[in-house]
């Protein structure tokens, strides 16, 4: 169901419905890079974070770390992420297939600014053999995500 709750998000929009299938696993930064032939920084790694008192996604180019100090700047507490179990609870995508899109309940979304670089990303859409292209503007806008700068 974590797939088709992808492509109804975009249909629901308006949208054409820009998932795609995968020849092999991409359930890794590496690995979908690979799959799909692009450098891993244009694969948009969707990280799940809890806060003191919600959980959130962080999107990322896939070559990024989160830089701890920028994230405790920001959020105003350590960064924890949540457990593989939590992930797919919490979203309704499995770890490797995790996008902002699509998801099981309403959660905060955030883009690091490194994404800004690119005309296109790669995130999952909702599997370890599914993706998308999509622009980092328009990521933002359909998810109503912010754009923060926490990565080294």
């Amino acid at each position: 169901m974590s797939v088709k709750s992808v492509q109804n998000f975009f249909t629901d929009h308006g949208l054409v419905d820009p998932v795609f299938k995968l020849d092999e696993c991409g359930a890794t930064v590496d690995l979908a890079a690979k799959t799909l032939g692009v450098e891993p920084k244009l694969i948009a790694k969707t990280l799940s974070f809890r806060l003191k008192d919600r959980d959130i996604l962080i999107v990322t180019k896939g070559d990024a770390r989160i830089d701890n100090r920028k994230y405790k700047d920001f959020f105003k507490t350590k960064a924890k992420m949540l457990d593989h179990d939590e992930v797919a609870q919490i979203t309704g995508h499995p770890v490797g297939g995790v996008c902002p899109f699509g998801l099981a309940s309403p959660i905060g979304i955030y883009i690091d600014v490194s994404l800004q670089n690119y005309e296109y990303v790669y995130p999952a859409a909702g599997s370890a053999f599914t993706a998308l292209k999509i622009s980092p503007s328009d990521m933002q806008s359909l998810t109503q995500a912010e754009f923060i700068d926490v990565c080294k």
